[in-house]
Parts: C-alpha cells; sequence; structure tokens
C-alpha cells in the first residue's frame, strides 16, 4: 500500500513551494551539517515518517542505522529532496530513481542533468497536451450544461 505523502494534499490553491524554489535551494537548510535524523528530515520537508521509511524501502535513500534510529547523511537528504520534487511535478517514484541512479557516473553529474532535462521537458510537453484536453473537456462541458438548463427551462424547471 502507498503511503500517503504529505504533498499529496496539494491543491490548486495550496501548491506549496514553487518547484523552481524548490530546486534553487537544493542545499539550503543543510547548512554545512553532515548528519540528520528522521525528525529533522520530516520536519523539513514536512513529511511523515512512514514516508521516509517507504523510500528508504524503495532503495531511494539509504539511511545508517544507529540501533533502532536511522541517521540521514547530506547524500540521503539531497536524494529525499529530489524524490519529493520529481513527485511534486508528476514523477514516478521509477523514473526518479532512473536519474537519481546517473549521479554516481563520475562525469560531474552532466549525464543526469542532460536526462533530467529531457525528462522536464517530457513532462512538460505531457501536461501542455493534458491541459488543452482538459480545457476542452469544460468547453464541451459547458456546452452540454447550456443545453441542458434549455431543455430544464423549456419544461418550466428552474435552474441549479
Amino acid at each position: 500500500m502507498k503511503p500517503e505523502l504529505d504533498s499529496d494534499r496539494r491543491s490548486p490553491r495550496n501548491p506549496g513551494p514553487a518547484i523552481a524554489d524548490f530546486a534553487a535551494s537544493f542545499d539550503a537548510g543543510a547548512a554545512g551539517r553532515e548528519i540528520f535524523t528522521i525528525r529533522e528530515l520530516t520536519k523539513e520537508f514536512a513529511i511523515s515518517a512512514r514516508t521516509l521509511r517507504f523510500y528508504e524501502e524503495k532503495g531511494l535513500i539509504a539511511p545508517r542505522r544507529n540501533g533502532q534510529g536511522r541517521l540521514y547523511s547530506r547524500r540521503d537528504r539531497a536524494r529525499l529532496k529530489y524524490v519529493l520534487m520529481g513527485k511534486a511535478v508528476g514523477f514516478s517514484l521509477e523514473e526518479v530513481r532512473q536519474m537519481l541512479d546517473l549521479y554516481d557516473l563520475g562525469d560531474g553529474r552532466v549525464t543526469q542533468l542532460r536526462v533530467a532535462l529531457g525528462k522536464f521537458k517530457e513532462r512538460i510537453g505531457r501536461l501542455q497536451h493534458q491541459k488543452s484536453e482538459i480545457e476542452r473537456a469544460i468547453v464541451e462541458l459547458g456546452r452540454a450544461s447550456e443545453a441542458v438548463e434549455t431543455m430544464l427551462a423549456a419544461r418550466g424547471q428552474a435552474r441549479t
């Protein structure tokens, strides 16, 4: 069962931080630190401990164990931020994993950045297509609503 992510509760009226701001502040909050606790990351990213454990189970982050506790590195924190950013714009966890896995190629992240850019542009294209389909559906539903209202008015029924 997929855990409910706090970012899933966002709506058009409550979109959360802008994705560009999210990406631009990638290292903000780390302030030279190397180790983070589960409590610190859940608070910083407004996610549940269950969500963190889910990402760990999926192999997206790999915290160090300290008895029953988990200690997250700067790398885990950066990967978590990347996962959350990807999810916020509609990427699947598998797509995010593919982009993250390119980090360790040793080419200064050039391949990772190029692949990410390509996926971002592809996602923009899909979203623009969906947006036009939604706009078309709204127009058609508006026309159908007007037709039904006209039929109801002809039968002496009140509008709703």
